[in-house]
C-alpha cells in the first residue's frame, strides 16, 4: 500500500506533466499552472535532499559501527594488557617477597655470626686481662 507522500507525489507528477503538455502546445499558463511547476521543482529538490540525507545517515551508521568495532577491539587489547601487567606485577611481588625472606634469613645468619665474634672477642679480652694480671703478680 502506498503512503500519502508517494500518492501526493504521483498526483503532483501528473499535474506537472499536464502543465508541460500545455507548454508544448503553446497554451497560456494560469497562476495555478505556474504554482504546480514551482511545486514540482521543489518536490524534486526535496526528493534529492531526502536521498542525500538517507545516504548520509547510512554513512553515519557505518561510521558508528566502525567506531564501535574499534572500541571493542581496543577494549579487548587493553584488557589483555591489564591481565599481562597484573600477572607480571604479581610475579614481581612474589619474587620481592622471596628475596625479602632470603635477605632476612641471611641478615639473621650474619647477626648470629657477629654475636659469635663478639663472644669470642669478649673471651679473648678476658684472657688478655687474666694474662696481664698474672704477669703483673
Amino acid at each position: 500500500m502506498a503512503d500519502a507522500s508517494s500518492i501526493a507525489y504521483d498526483a503532483l507528477k501528473m499535474a506537472v506533466e499536464h502543465v508541460l503538455d500545455k507548454i508544448k502546445e503553446g497554451k497560456k499558463l494560469s497562476t495555478e499552472d505556474l504554482f504546480i511547476i514551482y511545486l514540482g521543482t521543489i518536490v524534486g529538490d526535496l526528493r534529492e535532499i531526502k536521498a542525500e540525507i538517507a545516504r548520509l545517515d547510512n554513512k553515519v551508521d557505518k561510521t558508528n559501527q566502525r567506531i564501535d568495532d574499534i572500541v571493542k577491539t581496543l577494549s579487548a587489547r587493553i584488557d589483555d594488557v591489564v591481565k599481562t601487567l597484573s600477572a607480571r606485577i604479581d610475579e614481581t611481588n612474589r619474587r620481592i617477597d622471596d628475596l625479602a625472606k632470603s635477605l632476612t634469613a641471611q641478615i639473621g645468619e650474619v647477626n648470629k655470626r657477629i654475636d659469635a665474634v663478639q663472644i669470642t672477642l669478649l673471651e679473648i679480652q678476658k684472657l688478655l686481662i687474666e694474662l696481664v694480671k698474672t704477669r703483673l703478680h
